[in-house]
């Protein structure tokens, strides 16, 4: 049994903008070292939910807590112990990049100078550069930086490589938000919020998916694709074969792509009984159970 205090703990959260139910009765637990993927559609609940965590906005009923705290009674103790990127990133337009860069460290005990020179390279940002000179996704990287150069305890990341290019992407969040948890493993949380769920698929621990503001599943990432599978399978001729246990059937002529929801051995089992010219089975990714996610709640 793990007794530690989680970084972060939903319970029964509701939050209402008038009569629409943004969250709703949400629940959810992080803990300390994990990469851990906040799943859903556009309008699903994801920003009001970072945005109860972060005491932007209050809960109409049900509880948020990260790191034992609640962060409408400790706000300061919360706040200095992660860092956040919201989907939406803007900064004094007469500061420049550097200015930007000093301003945030000033509010931090701990500031990584290797770090941010390295960014900044990386990024290939000019430290001289006016904040209301950058574009969308250059406003987004420097934000990145002021992230990740405190080292913090948890990065709360809401959509955040929007705006960048696909190899910018790709080099943030294999090596920056790597090596960020790499540098202290028990430690170090990583919250993120992202429809681009693929580039993250290396490095998501546990997820929770949800739907009109409503848990619709919550997994560890390996349980799942061990869980969620893809048969395949190729029949000597069309074969009109009943699979009630499937949570989806796609025939094409003699092929069958059946997707299994723990029950794949047993549909194996059935396929095999028809003799097959061909039969394989894979892993869903995470992106497919996501699409997946949704045939669950059909069938609930």
């Amino acid at each position: 049994m793990n007794t530690e205090i989680p970084v972060i703990e939903i319970k029964d959260l509701h939050r209402r903008y008038g009569r629409l139910d943004a969250v709703n009765g949400l629940g959810l637990t992080v803990h300390a070292g994990k990469c851990y993927g906040f799943f859903g559609r556009n309008g699903a609940g994801k920003t009001t939910t970072i945005k109860c965590l972060l005491n932007l906005l209050r809960p109409n009923s049900g509880t948020a807590h990260v790191f034992g705290l609640d962060p409408q009674k400790h706000e300061v103790a919360v706040k200095s112990r992660l860092a956040y990127v919201p989907d939406a990133v803007a900064f004094y337009p007469w500061m420049t990049v550097r200015g930007t860069l000093e301003y945030l460290a000033s509010f931090r005990q701990h500031w990584n100078q290797d770090i941010e020179a390295d960014l900044l390279k990386r990024f290939q940002l000019d430290p001289n550069q006016k904040a209301s000179h950058l574009s969308k996704g250059q406003k987004t990287q420097l934000a990145l930086i002021g992230a990740i150069c405190p080292e913090p305890e948890l990065l709360v990341l809401d959509e955040p490589t929007s705006g960048l290019d696909p190899i910018v992407r790709r080099e943030f969040i294999e090596t920056v938000i790597g090596a960020y948890q790499s540098g202290d493993p028990a430690r170090r949380t990583v919250f993120v919020s992202t429809h681009l769920i693929s580039e993250f698929e290396g490095l998501i621990d546990e997820f929770t998916i949800i739907e009109q503001g409503r848990e619709l599943l919550t997994m560890e990432a390996d349980a799942a694709r061990e869980r969620f599978k893809k048969i395949r399978a190729s029949f000597p001729s069309e074969l009109k074969l009943d699979l009630p246990g499937a949570l989806k059937v796609k025939r094409a002529g003699r092929e069958m792509e059946i997707l299994a929801n723990g029950n794949s051995e047993q549909l194996l089992a059935e396929l095999k009984s028809h003799q097959p010219e061909e039969l394989n089975t894979e892993s869903l990714s995470l992106e497919e159970i996501f699409v997946a996610s949704k045939m669950l709640k059909q069938s609930a």
